[in-house]
């Protein structure tokens, strides 16, 4: 019977990055998973129809990805990837022909502001300059350590200048934020998609520091050379070359208990593998009420794994497209850098469709179309034949279509015609450019990756006290579980859902140190770096 250190569910970004770590701490490692490659959202399809074409189904803005400590440890350039910013990092277009635009250089934003509103470009600045030391001392140490206990960090907190002026901040929520420092209709928009619904429910208090702190990041929006599934076969890599092993295409029946402790899985096919850790990159309800034993799991922390709340806003709606040319907006012909917009939103016009979208999804219902995305080969020529091109555009879509998700299988074709008809009314040669065309629907996400339930690509609300200490709930919030043996490292943990590889990396230090294994890497101390910021 096979035995590991450690047996890891699923294959996920965040579960590759604690094996890595884990498999270079000496630890015999083991990733199972349902799918054919590992990755989960990190995947980089090849068009059957038209090879040569490459397309992103789940994930391609990454932020900041070159930044994060696990990059730098596990030496991913050195397997081969690669990322690029450009600089020209966002675009929102206006049917007017005007834009508001995000630059990587502050200044070239603050003018686009400026032609909006100067007292919004000044806005700008302000919060920008605030907001990165409190990015810096506090945000991003907090983002690369387990969670405090909810009343510690706060007093924490208030001990410092810094601190008290973030949790003054982050009592609002994103739109009382913003329609309080920031005038003009459009900049409002702007501010509250890319910064705001992609990521958080922007009627929720305790987010107003959502949108100042992206603004002050060092880093904006990346791509992955080659696609993102690059970024899965350097961590794949990467655990291969210390001894880890990840097998696909198995289903898994249950974890193993033995004495009340998780020592093991067993396969659908029987099989039974043995562990002294089992480590869950999967959602709660996957890990608390699908495999583990109901009769030998406390009703409590079943009851609270089934509360666990997805976002409303998250299911995505994807169209990708295989072109003779990239995209020509037309507002290139008054703003030629548009051409080399890096991600581009359109159909966004004025504050109040954010009520609109925010009802439609409550009801079911395919609001007025708001979209963003890319033409990836402009920026890799790797992702599509000599001369062509790539695309895709993304919609925020409900999943319960009409109340019910299976509405999705008819509608999902009609919907992607309808949505490249709005592409084209900004792009006009995308009506001869495309060779060939596929849509994906929230549906189809849950499909491919159980682990996005109800199709949500961030793995679970922020709402809810979903957050720090209590995320996924409280009891299982430091990346232990209450089943000893058991651990979570997912994007239903701390942080959050995203591409950032945190949740793994902070689980890999946790679980090293009940392993009584030495780190051979060197996360931040978070209570003496935040204890030491003057008050």
């Amino acid at each position: 019977m096979p035995h590991y250190d450690a047996i890891f569910l699923g294959t996920g970004h965040n579960a590759l990055v604690a094996q890595a770590y884990l498999a270079r701490c000496g630890l015999s490692t083991l990733a199972l998973d349902r799918a054919s490659a590992p990755g989960g959202g990190l995947r980089t399809l090849e068009n059957p129809r038209l090879p040569g074409f490459t397309h992103h189904p789940h994930s391609f803005f990454h932020r900041a990805i070159t930044q994060m400590p696990w990059f730098r440890d596990l030496e991913l350039d050195r397997h081969g990837v690669r990322y690029v910013q450009p600089e020209l990092n966002v675009a929102l277009l206006l049917r007017d022909g005007r834009a508001l635009e995000w630059w990587t250089d502050l200044e070239r934003t603050a003018a686009s502001f400026a032609a909006f509103s100067p007292r919004d470009a000044s806005a700008l600045r302000r919060w920008t300059e605030e907001f990165r030391p409190i990015v810096e001392h506090l945000l991003i140490p907090e983002s690369q350590c387990p969670p405090l206990e909810p009343s510690r960090r706060r007093a924490l907190l208030e001990r410092s200048a810094l601190g008290r002026r973030l949790l003054a901040v982050s009592a609002l929520s994103p739109l009382e934020f913003v329609t309080r420092e920031f005038e003009h209709d459009a900049v409002r928009a702007g501010l509250l998609f890319f910064n705001g619904l992609r990521e958080v429910d922007l009627r929720q208090p305790g987010f107003g520091h959502a949108i100042p702190a992206l603004l002050a990041s060092p880093a904006k929006a990346q791509m992955c050379v080659g696609g993102s599934g690059n970024l899965a076969r350097g961590l794949v890599a990467d655990v291969a070359e210390h001894g880890g092993e990840i097998r696909c295409g198995v289903e898994l029946r249950r974890i193993i208990l033995h004495h009340g402790r998780a020592a093991g899985i067993e396969l659908a096919t029987g099989e039974i593998l043995t562990a002294d850790t089992v480590v869950s990159g999967l959602n709660p309800q996957q890990t608390f009420l699908d495999l583990l034993p109901a009769e030998f799991t406390p009703p409590e922390l079943r009851a609270r794994a089934a509360r666990f709340n997805y976002n409303l806003l998250a299911p995505l709606f994807a169209l990708n497209v295989a072109l003779a040319e990239p995209p020509r907006w037309s507002a290139a012909a008054r703003r030629p850098e548009l051409a080399r917009a890096f991600m581009t939103i359109v159909g966004l016009e004025r504050f109040g469709q954010f009520h609109d979208i925010v009802a439609a999804h409550e009801r079911g219902e395919i609001p007025a179309t708001v979209a963003w995305g890319a033409c990836p080969s402009i920026f890799d020529p790797t992702q599509a034949p000599p001369g062509k091109h790539t695309a895709f555009l993304w919609e925020k879509l409900p999943y319960s279509l009409r109340g019910d998700a299976r509405h999705w299988d008819a509608e999902r074709d009609a919907h992607g015609r309808r949505l490249l008809a709005h592409w084209t009314q900004f792009a006009p040669n995308l009506e001869s450019a495309v060779l060939d065309s596929f849509s994906s629907s929230p549906l189809d996400t849950e499909r491919t990756l159980p682990n996005m339930r109800g199709g949500d690509l961030l793995v679970g609300s922020f709402a809810h006290g979903q957050i720090g200490w209590n995320r996924p709930f409280a009891g299982a919030g430091n990346y232990r579980t209450p089943v000893p043996g058991l651990y979570l490292c997912g994007g239903s943990t701390h942080p959050g859902g995203n591409v950032t590889g945190l949740c793994g990396y902070n689980a890999a230090r946790v679980i090293a140190s009940d392993t009584a294994k030495p780190r051979w890497w060197h996360p931040p101390d978070l209570e003496a770096a935040w204890a030491s910021l003057p008050g």
